[in-house]
């Protein structure tokens, strides 16, 4: 008898990018809540078909999620313990459709001590939460990355003198 083949984690819901991981803190929004923190930003339909890709390959849709751990958090040991659960919350939880978001899942310390079920809980809340305020906001409002500078800045204007 052959061993059934574990569930996985798919490489289509994952954020693999260095960039993609900056994109979404600098631009994106918080959800917070007892042992994780989760940041998220919506994705545009036209960033998800990757360049060079054959067109019959279908674009990724809905949530793609990333982990980051860092040292601070632990050893080796507890930084991979933690997202070995993270990841088991998320392949538990993952909605199939809905917003296009690219999400990160920065857990606390406190995530080694609390139970599972209780891990799969804020993961679930997280999800609903994105989901619903996304939805709420057309995409074209979007956050986006500001280059100008703010009205109160310090240098004075070119020409003027104090």
């Amino acid at each position: 008898m052959l061993p059934k083949k574990a569930a996985r984690f798919p490489r289509t819901a994952r954020l693999l990018r260095h960039a993609d991981f900056e994109r979404v803190y600098k631009q994106g929004r918080r959800h917070f809540s007892a042992s994780l923190t989760v940041f998220y930003f919506p994705r545009p339909e036209a960033q998800t078909r990757v360049a060079g890709t054959a067109p019959s390959l279908r674009p990724t849709t809905g949530l793609r999620v990333g982990f980051t751990v860092g040292r601070a958090l632990g050893g080796a040991v507890q930084r991979n313990r933690m997202k070995r659960r993270l990841r088991e919350a998320v392949r538990m939880s993952l909605p199939q459709a809905g917003v296009a978001a690219d999400v990160v899942i920065n857990p606390k310390k406190s995530l080694l001590t609390t139970e599972f079920a209780a891990v799969l809980n804020e993961v679930t809340r997280a999800f609903a939460v994105i989901e619903q305020k996304l939805s709420q906001i057309p995409l074209e409002t979007a956050p986006q990355a500001s280059t100008k500078r703010s009205v109160g800045s310090r240098k004075p204007e070119a020409g003027s003198r104090c």
